[in-house]
């Protein structure tokens, strides 16, 4: 390819509003442009990094077995009735109505079509497993889109779905995708880890996040810095024996805690640890008042608070919603005295607690002296909080820490949760009608482009990996007037393309430094200079990751640049 003609428009300056490396070089090199808020435009040369990561996961992926296919991205409103999702997906699906007034969706995942699919067309367990996937065009409507493609409303997405007769034959085909999963990102050159996560709207029970490791991440990793374990910081376990402190239980008192409604405050101003508050937070689970109850020195996790109540919603009650269940605005809730309607849960170190304080339902007023138990009634005990670095891993083996992770592929073991909603089922060997048991495997394809960009970069530009660059190499005579250097260079051209290098001829009459420039913001992993020794057929090869420099003569330059790149 010739860049005179080439539609790779770079910026010297970085756009105001790209807060994130890779945001900022996928602008300034040219690969995206934005049409509207969260939709981009890719470009020659993010599609051709886009299509270079698609054929690693189409490669993967039939390795593994798979089967493409190509789906819808509009979809009726009925299947989501038939599965549950139409209301309870939320506001990030993006509704439609045809010109007869019916009810469609852009599709976000594609669980209810192929189920539809798979059920209308697979009737006997001799057609099974079976694994189908697509590379498509997925749509969410995204509150705050940001950072680019790694948080966008329209987006490429692979999803495959895995159709078994058993559980035992979901945990073979989900191992398959979970290897398939880490080929691709390996191949990809990403440092990433394979995390425990929750499920959210999709269903299911078991499920692993697939994290790149970087510090503009929007989710944390809590992983043993002794072992293996990793998982989303949302569902890590807290796997801990509080002890009681051994000391005479004390009768409770009220006092008076003028303007003190944080946790900080109200331990300043009593003059107690933070280990000693219970910290009181009313939310509403499934429209339902529960009470939650933590330690001071501890945060409420709702995923776990919602798996705990198998709820479908669980909200932070408002402020005057707090007011009308407990009688005062939040920072003075507690648990004691509060209606019978209001169901009380705590986490499992407030147990624990002996002669702690908590708020007295009454503003500028807290309780002291309270105990689980005496004091007020305690439904359920139960892990409802967010682990900390420090705690002890959850596998008994080492401490946990905390990494920041984008999220590029999710993998599920479904179950039946789609299958049985929407009759997809099957006729076991026995004649017996069985429902098939599923499992959904998402790679996000543009996510995946930006993590790369994240992960390789340095201050002049893109240092791509190999196997995703757009280019292998960049061929660029300093003089396109030159006639030796000119000749030489579009002889190197053809000898390249020859030999299967994708190749970017720098054909513009500019000067050297912007070529050059231009060079390092593009990043291929290859940089051939055409220069001053073009009558003696030497060029200088450079390799952009490392900035290692050599000559090298034109009729062995192949062998060179075997030797350069892997």
């Amino acid at each position: 390819m010739k860049q005179s003609t080439y539609l790779a428009p770079t910026l010297r300056d970085i756009p105001s509003d790209a807060e994130v490396k890779s945001h900022q070089l996928m602008l300034r090199a040219g690969l995206i442009r934005q049409s509207t808020s969260g939709v981009y435009s890719f470009l020659p040369l993010g599609y051709k990094a886009l299509q270079k990561i698609e054929r690693i996961v189409r490669e993967e992926m039939n390795k593994a077995g798979a089967q493409e296919l190509l789906m819808p991205a509009i979809q009726q409103a009925e299947l989501w009735q038939e599965s549950g999702r139409w209301e309870a997906y939320g506001p990030e699906l993006m509704r439609l109505n045809d010109r007869h007034g019916r009810e469609f969706a852009l599709g976000p995942t594609h669980e209810e079509v192929i189920t539809t699919l798979v059920r209308d067309d697979v009737k006997s367990y001799k057609k099974l497993p079976m694994t189908l996937y697509q590379i498509q065009t997925k749509f969410r409507d995204e509150r705050r889109p940001r950072f680019g493609v790694l948080r966008s409303r329209e987006f490429i997405m692979k999803d495959a779905y895995s159709f078994d007769t058993s559980f035992d034959g979901l945990d073979a085909s989900y191992e398959k995708m979970y290897q398939a999963y880490t080929n691709i990102f390996t191949r990809c050159g990403l440092d990433f880890r394979a995390v425990v996560a929750d499920s959210g709207a999709m269903g299911g029970k078991d499920t692993h996040e697939f994290m790149v490791l970087s510090e503009i991440g929007e989710d944390t990793i809590a992983y043993s810095d002794q072992s293996g374990y990793a998982a989303n910081i949302e569902i890590a376990e807290v796997n801990i024996s509080y002890k009681k402190a051994d000391e005479a239980l004390k009768a409770m008192e009220a006092v008076a805690t003028p303007d003190t409604r944080t946790i900080e405050e109200v331990a300043a101003f009593l003059n107690v640890s933070k280990e000693k508050l219970i910290k009181s937070l009313l939310f509403l689970v499934d429209d339902q008042p529960v009470l939650i109850l933590v330690r001071g020195d501890h945060e409420i996790n709702e995923i776990k608070v919602k798996h705990v109540f198998d709820a479908q919603t669980v909200e932070l009650a408002a402020e005057e919603e707090t007011k009308t269940w407990t009688g005062t605005a939040p920072g003075y809730v507690g648990p004691v005295g509060v209606k019978a309607e209001v169901r009380i849960v705590a986490d499992k170190a407030v147990e624990a607690i002996v002669n702690g304080v908590c708020g007295a339902n009454k503003e500028h007023a807290h309780l002291r002296n309270v105990n689980p138990g005496r004091d007020f009634p305690i439904e359920q005990y139960a892990d409802l909080r967010l682990i900390q670095e420090g705690d002890p891993s959850p596998d008994g083996r080492g401490t946990i820490r905390f990494k920041e992770g984008i999220e590029v592929g999710h993998v599920f073991k479904l179950g039946t949760r789609y299958s049985e909603a929407m009759g997809a089922t099957f006729l076991d060997e026995n004649g017996k009608t069985q429902p098939m048991i599923m499992g959904c495997y998402g790679v996000g394809v543009t996510r995946t482009l930006a993590a790369v960009i994240e992960q390789h970069q340095d201050e002049d530009g893109i240092v791509w990996p190999q196997s995703v660059s757009p280019f292998d190499i960049h061929l660029i005579p300093v003089n396109m007037k030159q006639e030796a250097q000119k000749q030489l260079a579009e002889e190197l051209y053809d000898l390249l393309q020859q030999e299967s290098y994708d190749v970017l001829l720098d054909d513009r009459a500019e000067r050297p430094g912007v070529k050059f420039k231009d060079a390092d913001l593009f990043g291929f992993p290859l940089r051939i200079t055409v220069g001053k020794k073009a009558e003696e057929g030497i060029v200088e090869v450079k390799v952009r990751r490392t900035g290692e420099t050599l000559e090298a003569h034109k009729d062995h330059l192949l062998d060179t640049i075997k030797k350069v790149i892997q």
